[in-house]
């Protein structure tokens, strides 16, 4: 289904964003204050306009309040992001999106009203960190407090065992929550105790931090 999405901040984030967004078919606006980054995404995107967020009536002429979402991604000034996002919120737009640069600027984009929050650089960190901490952890996100969905190349321990000898939920409160097959191709959602793991899997798991930092010892 098509949604209507507009991107304000067009930096890397916001760049990379807007244009992903538009190639899954979306209608995606973006805006800039500098006309180089307005001009540069001009044709990864629906439209793509030059206008200062923390101006209330120019956002208002942009009628952002029909979009599905609009996400605020000005991280490096955290005035004009604060005020960018106070200003999308009192157009009245469904769900306000903020790009966070720190816990503090995170807790008063909260504060102010945004429905969704995102720490682009502190997740990259983190996943690079459990990737080079254990190498089976292909991918990393965090969930919730303390606890995270990682994608694990099984350890050589897990090969040609099921998943109820394995028994993650019980030993480790650890939940598979899907396979990722790659010979032949295939995603299995919510996988039975009697599917047995083969080294070309991908496991996807969800569990406490600790747990899943614990499965390569």
């Amino acid at each position: 289904m098509k949604k209507q999405f507009a991107v304000i901040g067009l930096g890397n984030f916001g760049y990379y964003l807007a244009s992903e967004l538009f190639q899954k078919g979306h209608e995606v606006l973006g805006i800039d204050i500098n006309p180089r980054q307005v001009q540069e995404i001009r044709d990864q995107v629906s439209r793509a306009v030059i206008a200062d967020a923390t101006d209330l009536q120019a956002l208002r002429e942009l009628e952002l309040e029909t979009m599905d979402a609009v996400v605020v991604s000005i991280g490096s000034v955290l005035n004009s992001s604060i005020l960018a996002t106070l200003n999308v919120k009192d157009l009245g737009v469904k769900r306000v999106v903020a790009k966070a640069v720190s816990n503090a600027h995170g807790r008063i984009l909260q504060k102010i009203g945004a429905d969704d929050i995102y720490f682009p650089e502190k997740d990259i960190a983190l996943t690079a960190a459990q990737r080079l901490d254990n190498p089976n952890v292909l991918d990393y996100l965090p969930f919730m407090e303390g606890y995270s969905i990682a994608e694990l190349a099984p350890p050589k321990a897990f090969i040609g065992k099921s998943l109820i000898e394995l028994d993650l939920i019980n030993k480790h409160g650890i939940q598979v929550v899907a396979i990722k097959e790659m010979v032949p191709e295939n995603v299995v959602m919510i996988p039975t105790g009697r599917f047995v793991v083969k080294d070309s899997d991908v496991l996807v798991l969800l569990g406490p931090d600790k747990a899943l930092t614990g499965l390569k010892e």
